[in-house]
């Protein structure tokens, strides 16, 4: 089944305890795109500079990642810049430069308009609600945000969750949309917004799914090496839709083996740089 995904897709700098890496791939767009192609074939909806090397396009091109919705525009990609400490649990923003992608605009090619699993990644919500205007009939719509776009479009927010079928947040944009510290309440109310199915991540502790009257915490998947956690939520969500759409299952019990499969992707993401780890992936391995 196809996956059509819209994000940013950006070159990044990136300090660890483990060293500094500067613009290498990254963007929600792209680390999705790289994890969810290990399943099946995804298309790529998002803007880059004149500057985005051959090289950057061919680590998505060898993963069966479709570049035709990826718009060039001359000027500078999209840069993010930051670091972590030796605990990890906060990446720490040194710098961000918009660069094209604040001028984008998702114009889907026609082909690209019959998918049947969406990915709106946490790009702002008036331009997610410009994606689901060019869909024709998906199958299933999965929805992120991130707490920038809940403070500042909170209604724009509330709208798209009325037009998706599963809401991905982590935990603390969940606080912060449902007004409560409480997890199974937040996702409870989550799903009285629009979301037939809910998935709460949290990082090292893992990830809870809602649907209907059912709740399913799943652990995280351990690990022994950590590098970089950057795009590791985004892993996590290429897993599991990438599991979907292989399967075209989207009953319950398929549901919960997704986040284990998204569990799996985030924790293969962290052991390198970047997607690095991901975009060099035996499939074998997973």
């Amino acid at each position: 089944m196809s996956i059509l995904v819209v994000g940013s897709v950006g070159l990044d700098t990136i300090t660890t305890p483990h060293g500094k890496v500067e613009d290498i791939l990254g963007g929600s767009g792209a680390h999705f795109a790289i994890s969810a192609s290990c399943y099946t074939p995804v298309r790529l909806v998002g803007v880059v500079g004149s500057d985005f090397s051959a090289a950057n396009r061919e680590i998505l091109t060898r993963k069966n990642v479709d570049l035709r919705g990826l718009q060039v525009k001359e000027g500078t990609t999209f840069r993010w810049s930051g670091y972590y400490t030796v605990d990890y649990h906060k990446a720490y923003t040194l710098e961000t430069h918009l660069n094209v992608f604040k001028e984008f605009q998702p114009a889907l090619p026609e082909e690209y308009k019959d998918s049947e699993f969406v990915f709106l990644a946490n790009i702002d919500p008036e331009l997610q609600m410009q994606v689901l205007g060019q869909m024709k009939k998906p199958k299933l719509v999965i929805g992120d945000t991130m707490n920038f776009w809940i403070e500042t479009k909170r209604d724009k927010v509330l709208e798209v969750l009325k037009k998706i079928d599963l809401l991905l947040v982590n935990d603390g944009e969940a606080r912060e949309l449902c007004e409560t510290h409480n997890m199974i309440d937040a996702g409870r109310t989550l799903l009285t917004m629009g979301p037939k199915q809910v998935i709460i991540k949290k990082g090292e502790h893992g990830a809870t799914l809602f649907h209907e009257d059912k709740v399913f915490v799943a652990p995280a998947y351990p690990y022994s090496k950590l590098v970089d956690p950057t795009g590791a939520g985004d892993s996590f969500a290429g897993g599991l839709v990438g599991h979907l759409a292989k399967t075209n299952d989207l009953s319950h019990a398929n549901l919960r083996k997704a986040v284990i499969y998204g569990s799996i992707m985030g924790s293969l993401n962290v052991e390198d740089f970047g997607p690095g780890r991901l975009a060099n992936l035996d499939g074998g391995e997973i």
